[in-house]
């Protein structure tokens, strides 16, 4: 029987943030949204570290690969929807955004099948933490949030065009 490491723990944790997070931001509570964009950015935070700790204590997972991501993109996703439901994303920014993942994950899963392994490019991280602060900018309603938001936008369009073009040989033959 295999033991639960710090790092998938971790990813569990985030993942487990997520309907809190859900709660805090559709309450009344009178300060629900800056109580969720704490919530959002710890566990965006967490991103950083479960990778961190399974490098660190040699506990890379074929399970951490796969929930790591898939963590990921629940959070953007729930975060995402809450925020078109808000009126402060428009729906087609939250569609290209959770599309792109979708596909990148696609992208992996048949690169998995022909026994090729798709790393996460620099590209793809900037695309991430752009996200991610745009999310708590535009929960905590700054000014500058919706601008954040149009850069991660073109960040998650361009990275994802990035990693079909490189694994174009996996459609190529």
């Amino acid at each position: 029987m295999r033991r639960l490491t710090l790092a998938t723990a971790i990813t569990f944790a985030r993942i487990l943030l997520i309907p809190v997070f859900m709660f805090l931001v559709t309450s009344s509570l009178h300060y629900g949204d800056t109580a969720a964009a704490v919530i959002f950015a710890i566990a965006a935070l967490t991103d950083s570290l479960d990778g961190y700790a399974a490098r660190i204590r040699k506990e890379v997972t074929r399970f951490g690969q796969l929930i790591d991501p898939l963590a990921d993109k629940l959070l953007v996703a729930a975060a995402l929807f809450t925020l078109v439901e808000m009126g402060r994303v428009s729906s087609w920014t939250a569609i290209l955004i959770v599309g792109r993942e979708f596909a990148v994950s696609g992208l992996r899963i048949v690169a998995a099948v022909e026994g090729v392994v798709i790393p996460a490019s620099s590209f793809g991280k900037v695309k991430t933490a752009l996200q991610m602060v745009a999310i708590v900018a535009l929960l905590l309603q700054w000014p500058f949030g919706p601008l954040l938001m149009v850069l991660a936008t073109i960040f998650t369009v361009l990275s994802g065009v990035e990693y079909f073009y490189h694994s174009r040989s996996l459609f190529l033959g």
